[in-house]
């Protein structure tokens, strides 16, 4: 009982025991948090990595692809045909999209992908990170008429809405013609106001010569105070008059899924739209073939893509495969064969992803063709994470041992200045043993305090980090978590119970092993020399 006595007594008077206290109350609520800021950073980007990626990713080494699409999947079943579920084909080629802004171009780098819209659906979750139902249901490439989110379906329900995508699909498209056309008309009466004006030297009021010849010489050749006509008007007005039967009211271009990264930026805590689904853009790419040509087109935005991570997210776009194959010479026209770059493969699911790996790279030439998993395709990304966490758990574990420093110096301390009182408890029947328990005691008290503490710390923090995190922004004026560095809009946190028993046991166990050479040290005094001592 005095064991207990003691210890609770040396808690609350010495107050220098405070300072390891708050030490181990510091890193424990500190490994909490990185761990679980790092256990869901890792989580939530292997999540997205493999909705972006199918489980095996069968790809060209080559820039033009293989040809025969279906002979090779044919192939892949005949090998691994048990363990599929699904695959579909796709055409990659780096490219660049022009966006209109009011008067001005925007030019992006973006990968061009050209997909499936029946079957790539099938093989990751790319239909989940659709702004319109219909599409996450099954892609079109036809632009639909209304009822695109405007919240974020992913995101937080009191996160601010996206007003503008209200307007998006038809009803954006036709507005947009009609003031184009509106536009046009007003240019186009300035630009014949100013060439064909009262007294101007072609106006009939000012031209008088009878005979023809005179008159197509004045015509022709105005006088140099006369109002010169617009040298750019044979050029014609803007794209859509090139090709005078389309009327953008009623149709369309070719359909493009942008990365909603290309289309929005941050302002005052929300999102802003550079164009919505109904806009044109235009898409310039390298054909196929040696030497490459360039090759530029039209394409009307039917949707955006949203993963949540901003690196795919301001760099993906989709088109149909088989108009990115015609566009860039990739169909054989003596055959009628058309070339990919990659096929994407499902698995079913609990089947090993490596062993399947294994057998398609033993069938098929390795020259010719790379086959790797979704894990080995983001391999380096994934093991940097990895071995970020175990740096980060090495050097916050550290902070716990300095604590326990802490608590084998004033452990010596204590024994040094109640070297009489231990005296006085072993006269008084004390055992050595019962000595050294209450220096065990001691520590393993600090310890419990101050990991309970920290792990309550810990745990509020990781609950309340978002808001935390907001709050640190305002006041730096500067965002503490920024979404194009980190790839996450907010920050991915989970409490993995096992990682916080280890945590707290591990500091309890260092609190513990910081008392054992001082008790040691106490338990072996004799009663007459700690009497004796001064």
């Amino acid at each position: 009982m005095y064991v207990l006595t003691l210890c609770w007594r040396y808690l609350r008077t010495r107050y220098i025991a405070l300072a390891s206290i708050i030490s181990v109350m510091l890193g424990v609520a500190t490994m909490i948090v990185v761990n679980s800021v790092m256990l869901g950073f890792t989580h939530e980007m292997e999540n997205r990595l493999h909705g972006i990626l199918s489980d095996i990713i069968f790809q060209s080494r080559s820039l033009e692809g293989f040809p025969d699409a279906e002979w090779h999947m044919d192939q892949i079943r005949r090998v691994v045909g048990d363990d599929i579920e699904a695959m579909t084909p796709t055409v990659v080629v780096p490219a660049m999209v022009n966006l209109q802004v009011g008067e001005q171009w925007i030019t992006l780098p973006v990968q061009l992908i050209g997909i499936d819209a029946a079957t790539q659906g099938r093989v990751s979750d790319f239909g989940q990170y659709l702004q319109h139902p219909e599409n996450r249901r099954q892609l079109s490439f036809e632009l639909r008429d209304e009822g695109y989110d405007v919240r974020d379906h992913q995101g937080d329900p009191n996160d601010p809405p996206r007003s503008e995508m209200a307007e998006a699909g038809w009803k954006h498209r036709r507005r947009m013609a009609q003031l184009r056309k509106i536009m046009r008309d007003i240019e186009t009466s300035s630009v014949e106001g100013r060439a064909v004006g009262p007294g101007t030297p072609t106006s009939p009021a000012v031209i008088t010569a009878t005979d023809p010849a005179e008159t197509a010489a004045a015509t022709t050749n105005p006088p140099a105070d006369a109002v010169p006509t617009n040298p750019f008007a044979r050029f014609g007005p803007r794209k859509e008059e090139y090709v005078p039967e389309f009327d953008p009211a009623q149709s369309q271009y070719t359909g493009i899924v942008l990365g909603i990264g290309l289309a929005t930026y941050r302002k005052e805590g929300r999102d802003r739209f550079l164009v919505l689904p109904g806009d044109d853009v235009t898409v310039t790419f390298p054909t196929a073939g040696s030497p490459p040509r360039i090759h530029r087109d039209f394409f009307t935005i039917v949707d955006f893509y949203e993963s949540k991570m901003s690196e795919y997210d301001s760099k993906f776009a989709f088109v149909p495969i088989e108009t990115l194959q015609k566009l860039r010479g990739m169909i054989d026209p003596s055959t009628g064969r058309s070339y990919v770059n990659a096929i994407s493969i499902k698995l079913k699911p609990g089947r090993d992803m490596n062993a399947v790996r294994d057998r398609l790279r033993a069938a098929f030439a390795p020259q010719y063709y790379s086959i790797d998993t979704w894990r080995d395709n983001q391999g380096a990304l994934l093991a940097a994470v990895h071995m970020e966490t175990a740096i980060l758990n090495v050097l916050l574990f550290l902070i716990i041992c300095v604590a326990g420093f802490g608590i084998l110096a004033i452990f010596f301390m204590i024994v040094v200045e109640k070297t009489r009182d231990i005296g006085i408890l072993k006269s008084l029947g004390a055992s050595s043993t019962g000595v050294m328990s209450i220096f065990l005691g001691y520590g393993l008290l600090l310890g419990l305090v101050g990991s309970g503490v920290g792990l309550v710390m810990g745990l509020l923090f990781v609950h309340y980090i978002n808001e935390i995190a907001d709050i640190l922004g305002r006041l730096t004026g500067r965002p503490v978590f920024d979404p194009d560095i980190y790839y996450f809009y907010k920050i991915p946190a989970i409490v993995d119970p096992f990682t916080v028993a280890w945590i707290v046991g591990g500091a309890m166990t260092i609190a513990v092993l910081a008392g054992i050479l001082p008790a040691l040290r106490a338990a072996r005094l004799h009663p007459v020399e700690a009497l004796r001592y001064e």
